[in-house]
C-alpha cells in the first residue's frame, strides 16, 4: 500500500490542525496504521495508532490532545491534533504494516507541522 499525507502547515500554538494519511493501491483493511513524527535532531517517535477493529493507542505526550481515527472506506486515517504546542513541530508520517506482523512495510513522504509560540 502507498501512502501520502497531506494537512501539515503553520499554525500558532494553542490551534488545531487534521492531518490525512492516504492509502493508495489497495485499503487499509488489512493493515495497522500508525502516526509517527521526527523533529529535527531527534529519532522519529511513535504518535498514535489505530487497529483494523478501530482500537487506538496514543504516545503519552499526546495527553488527549490527539484522536486518530480511520473513514469508513478504510482508504483514509486521520490525526486530528487540538491544543498544539511548539514542542509538536516536527515532520509528520503515517506508517502501515500488515496485521499479521509488527514491521511498518510503508511510510509516507511526511507532512511538516510547525508551531509557532
Amino acid at each position: 500500500v502507498q501512502l501520502v499525507e497531506s494537512g501539515g502547515g503553520l499554525v500558532q500554538s494553542g490551534g488545531s490542525l487534521r492531518l490525512s494519511c492516504a492509502a493508495s493501491g489497495r485499503s487499509f483493511s488489512s493493515y495497522v496504521v500508525s502516526w509517527y513524527r521526527q523533529a529535527p535532531g531527534k529519532q522519529r517517535e511513535f504518535v498514535a495508532t489505530i487497529t483494523r477493529s478501530g482500537g487506538t493507542n496514543y504516545a503519552n505526550f499526546v495527553k488527549g490532545r490527539f484522536t486518530i481515527s480511520r473513514d469508513k472506506a478504510e482508504t483514509m486515517v486521520y490525526l486530528q491534533m487540538n491544543t498544539l504546542e511548539p514542542d509538536d513541530t516536527a515532520v509528520y508520517y503515517c506508517g502501515a504494516r500488515p496485521f499479521y506482523s509488527a514491521d511498518i512495510v510503508s511510510w509516507g513522504q511526511g507532512t511538516q507541522v510547525t508551531v509557532s509560540s
